[in-house]
C-alpha cells in the first residue's frame, strides 16, 4: 500500500514564485512509495480546513508547502492524530524549517520526504492558540502585524518594515508569571520560544530546544538604537543571551497579565487579543518529517 500524502501549498508565501512546484513533485518524490494530491489555499485558516479534510480521507502525511504561517495552520490542525507534517520551506524566515534542519532546497527538502524519517516536537498553547516555532509581544508583534499589512512579502519586506517603525516604537511594561516566579519588567520584545531561531538563522533563544518540554521565555528590555548593529550581530552569532539588555528564563507554564488590548504574534502571524495571556506546553505531541 501506498503512503497517502496532501501537499498544502500557500501561492503567496514569502512572495517566492510557485508555478513549477507540481512537476518538481513529480520528478523528485518517490512515486513507488507514495500516492499524492496537491491542494493551494485559497484565504486565511484554509490550510487548517483542508488539512482536517486530509486527515478524514487517511493522508498520513501533510505537506506545508509555505512559511511558518502556513505551517502553524497545518500542524495546528495536526495535534492529537497521527498524521505527519512534512515542510517544503517558501517562507520568508522558515524559522521552524530551520530549526528542524531541513533543507531551504526544494528538491532536498522532497528527497527528505521521500525518507519518511520522523520525529516528535513539542507544541505550545498560547489561550486557545498554537504554536510551535515562536510567539510573543512587543516590536515583533508589531512587525508582525504592520508586515501582515504589506502587499510585497519577502524579506526585504520585513527588513523595510522594521527600519520603518523602529524609530517611533514605545516599549511595554509586562507582569508575568513563569512557573510561580513573579516578574515585572519593561519589554521591547517578549518572546516565547520553542525553538531557539525567529527564522533566518536569527537565534533570539539560543538554549531553547524542540524535544525538551520547556518554553524559553525571552525579555528584551529597552535598548539604545544606536546599539542594534551590536544586537543584530547577536542574533545571528546565538550570543543574544549574553547581552545585558535580555533576560532568558525557562518554565512550563507562563502567565502575562494584559489589562488592555495587544497585538501578539503566533509563528509571524499577528493577531490582535483583549485577554490575559497563558502559555504552556505539551511535550512531544507533534510528529514531523526530519533528515
Amino acid at each position: 500500500m501506498k503512503i497517502k500524502i496532501a501537499f498544502i501549498i500557500n501561492p503567496i508565501a514569502g512572495g517566492k514564485n510557485k508555478f513549477n512546484f507540481s512537476q518538481t513533485i513529480e520528478k523528485q518524490l518517490d512515486q513507488s512509495k507514495f500516492e499524492y494530491q496537491i491542494i493551494q489555499t485559497e484565504r486565511v485558516n484554509h490550510a487548517f480546513e483542508i488539512t482536517k479534510i486530509a486527515i478524514q480521507e487517511g493522508a498520513q502525511i501533510v505537506v506545508a508547502v509555505g512559511g511558518d504561517g502556513t505551517i502553524n495552520e497545518i500542524a495546528a490542525a495536526l495535534v492529537g492524530s497521527d498524521t505527519k507534517l512534512a515542510i517544503i520551506p517558501f517562507g520568508s524566515g522558515n524559522g521552524l524549517a530551520r530549526a528542524l534542519k531541513i533543507p531551504m532546497n526544494t528538491k532536498k527538502a522532497l528527497s527528505i520526504i521521500n525518507q519518511t524519517n520522523s520525529d516528535l516536537i513539542d507544541v505550545a498553547k498560547l489561550n486557545d492558540n498554537y504554536f510551535f516555532n515562536m510567539s510573543g509581544l512587543g516590536f515583533d508583534a508589531h512587525i508582525s502585524h504592520v508586515f501582515s499589512k504589506d502587499k510585497k512579502r519577502g524579506l526585504l519586506g520585513y527588513i523595510k518594515a522594521t527600519f520603518r517603525e523602529l524609530k517611533n516604537y514605545q516599549s511595554e511594561n509586562y507582569q508575568i508569571n513563569i512557573d510561580g516566579k513573579l516578574i515585572n519588567e519593561r519589554a521591547f520584545i517578549l518572546s516565547i520560544a520553542n525553538s531557539s531561531q525567529y527564522g533566518n538563522e536569527a537565534h533570539i533563544a539560543p538554549r531553547a530546544q524542540l524535544h525538551d518540554g520547556l518554553l524559553d521565555l525571552i525579555i528584551v528590555k529597552p535598548f539604545p538604537l544606536i546599539l542594534m548593529p551590536i544586537m543584530a550581530f547577536r542574533l545571528f552569532t546565538k550570543s543574544a543571551d549574553r547581552s545585558k539588555y535580555l533576560i532568558s528564563l525557562q518554565g512550563k507554564s507562563i502567565q502575562i497579565s494584559n489589562n488592555k488590548k495587544s497585538v501578539i504574534h503566533l509563528d509571524g502571524e499577528a493577531k490582535i487579543i483583549n485577554e490575559n495571556i497563558n502559555i504552556s506546553i505539551q511535550p512531544l505531541a507533534l510528529n514531523v518529517i526530519v533528515p
